[in-house]
């Protein structure tokens, strides 16, 4: 019996993956990736489209297989109530060990060409997302839940461009803790609820944590819901 469509892309996939890993984006041709996986060179191009299709496939692999490892840890920390800081405090920490140990994946995700139709780079900023809005719920947040999802990602982005830049020796193990505590910084309150002094600044931490309650919010058509919306999101963007 014929191996399934399934099994067969599975298997191309691993083969890919490893040689990506081996030999960056540069080793994955399609004479090598079909020889590595015992199929004939048609069956990629049936299976992918292409050598970029192949190489999107092989990078959303290798993102949903860390994402999935630390689904059950960010679960149990929500169900925990754990400080949401530290939750993505863990959360900057694991994509900086998952980047350092997959050079050639964090190329293809972080390749502006093809980042605005990655499927693997969305599934990372919404997974960053879910615990930037636990932060925004909890009153932690001093600016918009996109805004701080766009600082905390370009924070890591660079982070692991710059240590992946140096030889193992030379990468400084303190650079991603400082960076990560210098956009805290900018994005949280020291305690939990509005805290800032100044009175603008007071207004928009107020909004952006109703802003991020306003789907529970009782009582309210989803025109008033979402009236209610662009109004917060124009008082939180007011100070940024």
């Amino acid at each position: 019996m014929a191996p399934a469509r399934a099994e067969v892309r599975a298997a191309v996939v691993a083969s890919a993956e490893r040689l990506l890993r081996e030999g960056g984006p540069a080793a994955v041709t399609t004479r090598g990736v079909a020889e590595a996986a015992g199929v004939q060179a048609p069956t990629l191009y049936r299976l992918f489209g292409d050598k970029d299709g192949l190489l999107e496939a092989v990078a959303e692999h290798a993102v949903a297989t860390f994402v999935a490892a630390k689904a059950g840890v960010a679960a149990a920390a929500a169900a925990d109530g754990v400080d949401p800081v530290e939750d993505l405090r863990a959360g900057w920490r694991g994509y900086l060990e998952f980047g350092l140990a997959n050079p050639a994946v964090v190329a293809l995700l972080t390749d502006p060409v093809r980042r605005p139709g990655s499927a693997a780079a969305r599934t990372g900023l919404e997974v960053l997302a879910r615990r930037v809005h636990r932060l925004a719920m909890a009153g932690r947040l001093r600016v918009p839940e996109h805004r701080a999802v766009e600082l905390v990602h370009a924070a890591g982005t660079g982070a692991v461009l710059t240590l992946l830049a140096r030889p193992p020796q030379d990468r400084d193990p303190q650079l991603g803790e400082d960076l990560l505590e210098a956009v805290l910084a900018r994005v949280l309150h020291d305690e939990p609820g509005p805290a800032p002094t100044t009175e603008p600044d007071a207004a928009a931490a107020a909004a952006v944590t109703l802003r991020a309650r306003a789907d529970d919010l009782a009582g309210l058509t989803a025109a008033e819901r979402a009236l209610l919306v662009e109004w917060l999101d124009r008082v939180a963007g007011a100070t940024v």
